[in-house]
C-alpha cells in the first residue's frame, strides 16, 4: 500500500443497517478518496464468502477484508475488538502514503462516523 494514503474502516458485520449504510456512503464517495490518493480497505470478523456476497450484493469497489481467524485477530492488533460480543468495533485509522498512521476515528456501537473528518484528515496529508 505503500505510495498511497490507506483509510482502514473496521466495522462490526456485514448486511447490518448502521454498517451498510457507512459502507455504502464510502462507495457513494470513492471518487473522492482515489483524488486523495486513498485506498479503502473495510474490515470485519465476517468470512471471506460473506463479504464477497455483502460486495456483490451492495455493488461496492474497494476491498472488504476478512478478520476471520484468528477471530478479530487484526482488530485485537489495532486496539477495536469487541471481545464480549465477539465483533471489531467502529474504527477507522487513516495511514499516509509512507505507512505512518496519522488519525484515528472511533464512534460508538450503533453510531455511524462522519465520512467528512476521514476527508479532512487526507487533505492534511
Amino acid at each position: 500500500l505503500r505510495g498511497s494514503n490507506a483509510v482502514v474502516v473496521f466495522y462490526p458485520f456485514a448486511f447490518s443497517g448502521v454498517c451498510t449504510g457507512e459502507l455504502c456512503t464510502l462507495s457513494d464517495n470513492l471518487g473522492s478518496f482515489r483524488d486523495e490518493n486513498a485506498r479503502v480497505l473495510a474490515v470485519s470478523v465476517d468470512h471471506k464468502f460473506a463479504l464477497r456476497a455483502f460486495a456483490e450484493q451492495e455493488g461496492y469497489d474497494f476491498d472488504l477484508l476478512a478478520d476471520f481467524w484468528p477471530h478479530g485477530g487484526v482488530a485485537r492488533t489495532y486496539g477495536v475488538s469487541d471481545e464480549a460480543s465477539g465483533m471489531a468495533g467502529r474504527g477507522t485509522f487513516i495511514i499516509d502514503a509512507e505507512g505512518i498512521l496519522r488519525h484515528v476515528i472511533q464512534s460508538p456501537r450503533g453510531q455511524a462516523r462522519d465520512i467528512q473528518e476521514y476527508h479532512r484528515v487526507l487533505k492534511d496529508l
